[in-house]
């Protein structure tokens, strides 16, 4: 029996955002796009870097995303930055909109993926690290990292 292929492939990942900011909370949302959005996006041309979410007359719009032109798109080419609508549904974006009122909190595109042919966004409900966070945060992941060569060394010595 074949091996099942995944069901999704990742087309840009937004890492500094985990950095930068406590993620929460996280939501699937689909994306209106163009057609040669479509086509650029698929073949990864997307960056979530700059980008945030917002909630505008009771609808979510992804904004600042950049989508590179599609490199056979002619004259009818999208712009390569526009706001771009989030499909989600209607007590989902009333959830956002109740928690980005909130002071300090923000919408933060985690990551954009290919799910069943169609193009979806991550999107979390986000926290700004302070900077002393940040240094705890590397801290800690230097520690585990040190404890974890720590053991591997311990068992290599006493497996020979």
């Amino acid at each position: 029996m074949a091996a099942k292929e995944p069901d999704f492939k990742i087309l840009s990942d937004n890492r500094q955002a985990g950095h930068n900011y406590f993620l929460m909370e996280r939501f699937e949302a689909g994306l209106v796009l163009t057609g040669t959005e479509v086509k650029a996006a698929r073949t990864g041309k997307i960056q979530l870097k700059d980008s945030y979410a917002a909630v505008h007359h009771n609808e979510a719009w992804l904004v600042n995303a950049h989508i590179s032109p599609y490199s056979h798109g002619n004259r009818e080419n999208h712009p390569t930055i526009r706001d771009r609508k989030l499909l989600l549904h209607r007590q989902e974006i009333d959830k956002l909109l109740g928690k980005t009122r909130e002071k300090g909190l923000a919408l933060i595109p985690t990551k954009a993926y290919l799910k069943n042919g169609r193009i979806k966004i991550e999107i979390a409900v986000a926290r700004g690290k302070k900077l002393h966070d940040k240094r705890e945060a590397e801290r800690a992941r230097t520690a585990e990292a040190e404890a974890r060569a720590a053991i591997r060394q311990n068992k290599a010595k006493n497996g020979e």
